[in-house]
């Protein structure tokens, strides 16, 4: 089972929810893989206070021209939707590595050869165990290089390096927003879990990813994180206007913060606290979606 736990904004929690889920999974029996897709910002490793695994490095392809081949015709420019090449006023090409995303379009459109194939170290993969009070998951953690802005070949990266690990569940921490790296790790998934919180922000951003989930043809639930802080109308419209139920609702909570700052997840270590007790009973619901039985699979 594949599980997406998305959020339209950053700050909602959920990444709080997506490593307290997985936990609450595999302590039922599930054996869990958590991935960590918010390669611009991960933090699953910092919420379960544990360094991460040996880097893996992702490459990406990085044209390098053979001037002496090169015919000044101007293929590869054209062909090049970022502008990663550019050209001098006597037609010459060059390379701005920066913008250049990996596409290869400028390799296939050039008709004399003159791009040959390079590569650029842009990110990371991490694969680093997890063990506490007797439930142990394993995180994969995706990392995008300092100053890179193409986050999309480490998302596709992390998300096919934990969903190859044998496990009964894979739960896929996503990055905020709706937009293609958020896509890309939602596509496939049985179920996408989307946390919302109850201001007209969340309300709005919310929309955002239920739309993207019914586009991509996922079934959606909602969970209503920070319950309390405001009236939560405006995710219930949002979620009703779907046809999306609010499966959970987390109260705003000190216990739930000191936990994130102290890196112990709350589930674990305060198990009776209410927040505790309503992601729990989230992992039994999705467990039940799921057909995973006490032991897992």
């Amino acid at each position: 089972m594949i599980i997406a736990v998305s959020g339209g904004k950053g700050g909602t929690g959920k990444s709080t929810v997506a490593v307290n889920l997985a936990l609450a999974l595999a302590g039922l029996g599930a054996k869990t893989v958590l991935v960590d897709l918010d390669v611009e910002c991960p933090n699953d490793h910092i919420l379960l206070g544990v360094e991460l695994g040996p880097a893996k490095p992702v490459e990406a392809f990085l044209p390098f021209i053979d001037y002496r081949r090169c015919t000044r015709c101007g293929a590869c420019a054209e062909a090049c939707q970022p502008s990663a090449i550019i050209r001098s006023r006597d037609g010459l090409p060059f390379v701005v590595p920066r913008l250049c995303i990996g596409c290869r379009a400028c390799l296939y459109a050039c008709p004399s050869g003159a791009i040959l194939e390079g590569k650029r170290i842009i990110g990371s993969v991490h694969v680093t165990g997890y063990e506490a009070g007797g439930v142990a998951i394993r995180l994969v953690t995706g990392m995008l290089r300092e100053g890179e802005e193409h986050a999309m070949p480490v998302v596709l990266r992390a998300r096919e390096e934990g969903l190859a690990m044998e496990a009964d569940v894979h739960v896929l921490d996503t990055a905020p927003g709706a937009g293609n790296a958020v896509a890309a790790a939602i596509s496939g998934a049985d179920l996408v879990v989307a946390v919302a919180e109850p201001t007209p922000l969340g309300a709005h951003d919310l929309d955002a990813i239920l739309r993207l989930a019914r586009e991509l043809g996922v079934e959606a639930w909602v969970v209503v994180n920070k319950e309390g802080i405001a009236r939560a109308d405006g995710v219930a419209e949002v979620a009703e206007r779907h046809g999306t139920p609010i499966i959970a609702r987390i109260p705003y909570s000190g216990a739930i913060l000191a936990s994130y700052l102290s890196a112990r997840p709350i589930v674990l270590h305060s198990p009776g606290e209410p927040g505790a007790r309503e992601i729990s009973r989230l992992a039994r619901l999705v467990a039940e979606r799921g057909g995973l039985g006490a032991g897992g699979g």
